[in-house]
């Protein structure tokens, strides 16, 4: 199985990526949220890997976040949701809105993403709410409230193109500054608030390959 790619970007679209490991180029399906954060073509790319088999067909399913990844896998688990449905429903809503949704049982909310009707929605709830809740119990012991996020943010820098001791220096001052200690933060408005920290433009842009 396949559970880490890292490449150059030879091709992207908002629902997939094709990366270049040492000459061979491998298609990975991926959500919204993850085509928005990456880097430019022909930069360096880590994708956390999801590898779908069946009898007839291998598919990769990429994600820059182990979040995504994580509750990508938890949403195969529910009866009738398969990849494409996972991948539409993180593509429709960010995993900080589908979580607190699915908490709250708020199916008007979960509705509203492209291709999920309500007995989909009543399912995601009913088979989702106790391993969310059980997840977030061994996280909150291993970890602060904000750290997975935090190391996502992380990730993305790197992908980006920055050197590690500058992208987790920004993650400091983030912290420092209190943006991850506000209520309600998404990954996009964290990776904005570290992205003040840093240079316009990544070293490694200008770098011929």
């Amino acid at each position: 199985m396949i559970g880490q790619l890292r490449g150059q970007l030879a091709e992207k679209r908002p629902n997939q990526v094709l990366v270049d490991v040492s000459g061979v180029g491998y298609l990975v399906q991926i959500p919204l949220s993850t085509f928005s954060a990456l880097g430019d073509l022909r930069g360096e790319v880590t994708l956390l890997i999801h590898t779908h088999v069946r009898e007839d067909q291998l598919a990769l399913y990429g994600f820059l976040t182990s979040r995504e990844k994580h509750f990508f896998e938890l949403l195969l688990s529910v009866s009738g949701v398969g990849p494409s449905l996972a991948l539409k429903i993180l593509s429709g809503m960010h995993v900080e809105e589908i979580i607190p949704a699915v908490r709250k049982g708020d199916l008007a909310q979960l509705v509203r993403i492209p291709g999920v009707g309500r007995k989909t929605a009543e399912r995601i709830v009913l088979e989702l709410r106790d391993k969310l809740a059980a997840t977030e119990a061994v996280s909150a012991e291993r970890r602060g409230p904000s750290s997975d996020l935090e190391a996502d943010v992380l990730s993305a820098l790197l992908n980006l193109g920055y050197e590690r001791r500058d992208a987790e220096r920004a993650v400091d001052e983030m912290r420092r500054a209190g943006a991850a200690a506000k209520p309600g933060q998404t990954f996009e408005v964290l990776l904005r608030a570290a992205l003040q920290h840093l240079s316009p433009s990544p070293p490694s842009a200008g770098k011929k390959r």
